[in-house]
């Protein structure tokens, strides 16, 4: 982000004359801090709890972008576009801190080198990682329509896989990930086997001979707000997604939709600042956003739990539904039975091998 000098040792006269001669020099309102975030009811639960109070606080105007969760976009988009801060997945910001496209962060000149550890210690056991900044905890899950079963129900990711007691179309996201680890669930895996599995050829073609035995009954999509709409219209009975886009279906459309929480696959959304980006504006964002009450505000809106445990004795109700919305976390613990945590190191060394594979299968070319 630009800056102006707003000192000058030049006199008045001098400073008006340069004006008439270079309008250029004419320093205008700062820039507005450009923050790329996910869309939907997530961008707005943060407008409401995170940009617009900064904004009040600051004077800062901040400009809300969206992108899609690839490194690509960020590539591609982030200097022509002038981006400052992205909202990622820990995942992908290790994979774009790797290929040089965010910035290294002094956590020390953020938060200060007392509150950096206080705040190590209430992050635990998230980490503070050199180019990201840990700030909430959300769930890639299965969820169904309640219309569709009036009878047995599906609780367990093996009913996602079964087409016979549960017939239907299945909504998910065109990648590999989750649906390789749900499909080793299935198949009777341990979940803390799961991941050294799918390290191996072995479990990645016994992970999508599983997948085969649904390939009939896929709508793939990978609009983030998609499962949630062929769900409430009845284009499909089971869908992959994500926590937060589920709830906000069920509490703000009261769509008939029921969250499995079997199986779930927690993540991790951190903060970034990509190369280029360097103002005081950004840091004081950071500092804004990383607080507990901040992050409570913001599970108040949309359930993704805070990265900060102090935060979670600040969470009430939905400011506009009243419901008590701990319950909701993926991080609450009524939620965590059977569940999977990505180590977002795993995921960037195995990343090119485990898409490689899926698109082979995608094209028929086998396991």
């Amino acid at each position: 982000m630009r800056r102006c000098n707003r000192q000058s040792k030049l006199p008045l006269r001098s400073i008006f004359s340069g004006l008439l001669l270079l309008p250029g020099l004419f320093c205008p309102a700062a820039e507005p801090l450009r923050i790329a975030t996910w869309g939907g009811a997530y961008e707005a639960a943060q407008r409401r709890a995170l940009f617009e109070p900064f904004e009040e606080q600051t004077g800062r105007r901040v400009e809300v972008l969206q992108h899609n969760g690839t490194l690509r976009d960020v590539e591609e988009r982030a200097e022509r576009e002038g981006w400052d801060i992205v909202d990622m997945t820990e995942d992908m910001a290790h994979a774009a801190c790797r290929q040089g496209l965010l910035r290294t962060l002094d956590h020390e000149r953020i938060f200060g080198e007392t509150s950096k550890r206080q705040l190590e210690r209430d992050l635990a056991p998230l980490r503070l990682s050199a180019c990201a900044i840990p700030q909430n905890v959300y769930a890639h899950v299965l969820a169904y329509d309640d219309r569709a079963f009036p009878g047995l129900k599906p609780t367990r990711v093996e009913d996602f896989f079964d087409t016979e007691r549960f017939p239907g179309k299945r909504a998910v996201q065109k990648t590999p990930d989750a649906l390789l680890e749900w499909a080793l669930l299935a198949e009777g895996v341990p979940q803390r086997q799961v991941y050294d599995l799918l390290s191996t050829d072995r479990g990645l073609r016994l992970a999508l001979r599983k997948i085969e035995t649904i390939r009939d009954d896929i709508i793939w999509w990978e609009d983030p707000a998609e499962p949630a709409r062929l769900l409430e219209r009845g284009v499909a009975v089971m869908a992959s997604g994500y926590n937060g886009r589920f709830f906000f279906a069920v509490h703000d459309h009261d769509a008939p939709i029921v969250t499995i929480w079997d199986g779930q696959l927690i993540g991790t959304d951190v903060w970034t600042v990509v190369q280029g980006a360097d103002s005081e504006a950004v840091l004081d964002f950071l500092r804004f956003a990383m607080q507990s009450e901040r992050m409570a505000h913001l599970a108040e809106w949309i359930p993704y739990g805070p990265a900060r445990t102090s935060a979670l004795d600040h969470i009430g109700l939905h400011p506009d539904t009243a419901v008590p919305m701990r319950e909701h976390l993926p991080n609450a613990r009524l939620t965590l039975g059977r569940h999977l945590i990505r180590d977002p190191r795993w995921d960037a060394n195995t990343q090119a091998l485990r898409d490689r594979r899926f698109r082979n299968w995608l094209r028929g070319e086998g396991e």
